[in-house]
C-alpha cells in the first residue's frame, strides 16, 4: 500500500521550466516502478514518463523526449519530473503513479495514484 502526493505544478510561460515532485509513504518505495501521466480537459489520461525500481531505465512518450527528465531518489521516497521548454500543449493535471510488478505504461495498469498537480503553460 502506497500513498503518493505530487507538488511543484504552477503557471509558466512558453519555453519555461518546472520540476514536479512526488513523495511516497506507506510501503517500500523502492520496490515500485513509477510513472508520470497527464490529463487535459476533455482528453484521456496519457503516459508521459516512467522509471524502473532502481532508476536504471527511463521511458518517455514521444511528446516528452528531449524536453523532460524523470529521476528518483529512493532514500527520499521521491520521484521527480524535470520539464523544460514547456509548450501550451503541456497544460494538464499531472499525476504520479506506482506499479508492482510492471506490465505496461498504461493508466489502467497502475496500482496507486496521487491526486495530481496542475501545470499551465501560457502563450
Amino acid at each position: 500500500q502506497v500513498q503518493l502526493a505530487e507538488s511543484g505544478g504552477g503557471l509558466v510561460q512558453t519555453g519555461g521550466s518546472l520540476r514536479l515532485s512526488c513523495a511516497a509513504s506507506g510501503s517500500t518505495f523502492s520496490s515500485y516502478a513509477l510513472g508520470w501521466f497527464r490529463q487535459a480537459p476533455g482528453k484521456e489520461r496519457e503516459f508521459v514518463s516512467g522509471i524502473t525500481r532502481t532508476g536504471g531505465s527511463t521511458f518517455y512518450a514521444d511528446s516528452a523526449k528531449g524536453r523532460f527528465t524523470i529521476s528518483r531518489d529512493n532514500a527520499k521516497n521521491t520521484v521527480y519530473l524535470q520539464m523544460n521548454s514547456l509548450k501550451p500543449e503541456d497544460t494538464a493535471v499531472y499525476y504520479c503513479a506506482a506499479v508492482r510488478p510492471w506490465l505496461r505504461w498504461s493508466p489502467t495498469a497502475m496500482d496507486y495514484w496521487g491526486k495530481g498537480t496542475q501545470v499551465t503553460v501560457s502563450s
